[in-house]
């Protein structure tokens, strides 16, 4: 591994100025405007494997944004790590709140990452963290020292559900079968405290509509006699949670999986600063449901929340007008047991049923994905904290994550393998937020604890 470290430490300029490249590019899969944008980070993605040493590089074509494929294959008898990550990127919206444009990415130091951080849509969420497994490729094959068959697998609508992916796994389950999927679209503690995240929330998003008169109206004329859309839907959303800050969804939790009391011990054993936390979101006061901690309300409950809200005039000056519709977008983390299609139905009918007289509401599911939890007693787990024991110095902490990525449960029941979550991002890093951020730290520690997974994974696997 030393001849790998150092390649490493030579080329480090270099990987930096090609993820500042990458990082250029608007890839915005959310939004049609940009679907040029996309197709060129994909190109990007498929010469950059090219360069770090593939046999093969291909882009895929699906109903939506490509996705980019390339494996090396040097033994038959080694086991083969499938790499998985996502080159799109979150609309970066709302850009007034950007100290710096969001695809100008630039390099700044702030009091969590002294030696800096870069600033860009993107830069933790998932190009930095995808493409640091391109370069952990590169040095391993420089090196002379790739220890496992490897295959990519980069796709371009990871921020808006992955729909095509599920398709293009059934279709090439042949092509892409692994004993294992690595992928780093997590994070860890602290960067003084590793961590590996063994679970992940599910997701059922939805987008609802409530209409009530035909047209907008004079707010003077009309108001106090017509349901005024935007009252009765902020009325219906307040209504779906109680006191206690429970959702009132009837059947919601009826498939929670209850957590033992000595797991949300040990769960709130992990270092956390309920003082630091506030400071950090400038907030007097933390809101949750009644009866958990800050951790745990943001691991292992299910939650509902309003991510949009429109209707109405929302332009410069007043338009005292009395909107015909309103519309809000929600999401629901899910927590193992939960099914996404059987909440999004009892979501639905629910919302429906609460619906006053005056209004027509619809309701329109978006994307949705299952929880998941990883085992901590399997090799692939063991490979992934002795590498970050290596160059952390320190046993990482298994925890679980508050995040969603569908795509973990799916390549366990396409592939029947599991997944190693090696993240190495901040939850702190405003990823999916302005001023998004990538501490330098973070991105090259990534690259560094990489090939020391391969080797681990190689040497456990070959014992």
């Amino acid at each position: 591994m030393e001849t790998v470290q150092n390649y490493i430490s030579e080329h480090k300029d270099r990987f930096l100025e090609e993820l500042l490249n990458l990082l250029r590019i608007p890839s915005v899969s959310a939004d049609p405007a940009f679907a040029g944008d996309v197709r060129r980070t994909a190109e990007f993605v498929k010469a950059s494997l090219e360069s770090a040493g593939v046999d093969t590089a291909e882009l895929h074509e699906t109903a939506g944004h490509p996705i980019v494929y390339g494996e090396k294959l040097i033994d038959p008898n080694l086991p083969t790590v499938l790499v998985y990550g996502h080159y799109d990127v979150q609309p970066p919206d709302p850009l007034d709140l950007w100290d710096s444009p969001p695809f100008e990415p630039v390099i700044k130091k702030t009091a969590i990452h002294p030696d800096g951080a870069i600033f860009a849509r993107g830069a933790c969420d998932d190009k930095g963290q995808m493409y640091m497994h391109v370069k952990a490729f590169e040095s391993m094959v420089a090196s002379d020292q790739l220890l496992c068959n490897v295959k990519f697998l980069i796709e371009g609508e990871e921020e808006i559900g992955s729909d095509n992916l599920d398709v293009f796994c059934k279709a090439n389950a042949e092509k892409l079968a692994c004993d294992m999927v690595l992928l780093s679209d997590t994070s860890v503690i602290a960067n003084d405290v590793p961590s590996i995240t063994v679970g992940l929330r599910g997701l059922s998003y939805v987008e609802v509509e409530v209409t009530g008169p035909n047209r907008d109206l004079h707010s003077g004329v009309y108001g106090g006699a017509v349901a005024n859309p935007i009252n009765i839907l902020c009325d219906m959303i307040s209504s779906m949670k109680n006191e206690n800050l429970e959702i009132s969804i009837p059947g919601f939790y009826d498939d929670v999986v209850v957590v033992s009391e000595t797991e949300r011990q040990e769960m709130n054993e992990a270092p956390f600063s309920l003082e630091s936390y506030k400071n950090d979101l400038e907030i007097d006061e933390i809101v949750g449901e009644k009866g958990y901690t800050t951790l745990e309300r943001t691991s292992i409950r299910p939650t509902l929340e309003v991510n949009g809200m429109w209707g109405g005039y929302i332009g410069e000056g007043a338009k005292t007008v009395l909107p015909s519709k309103a519309y809000a977008k929600i999401s629901m983390r899910l927590v193992p047991n939960q099914h996404p299609d059987t909440i999004t139905d009892l979501f639905t009918k629910h919302f429906e049923s609460i619906a006053p007289p005056g209004v027509k509401v619809k309701v329109t599911p978006h994307h949705g994905g299952h929880p998941a939890v990883t085992p901590t007693d399997t090799i692939e787990y063991k490979a992934a904290q002795m590498a970050m024991e290596k160059t952390y110095g320190k046993n990482p902490i298994p925890q679980r994550s508050g995040g969603s990525i569908p795509i973990v449960a799916m390549f366990e029941e396409v592939f029947g393998v599991k997944s190693v979550m090696l993240g190495f991002g901040l939850d702190s890093d405003d990823i999916h937020s302005p001023n998004e951020h990538y501490g330098l730290f973070n991105y090259f520690k990534g690259i560094e604890t990489i090939p020391y997974f391969f080797f681990y994974y190689n040497k456990l696997k070959q014992s």
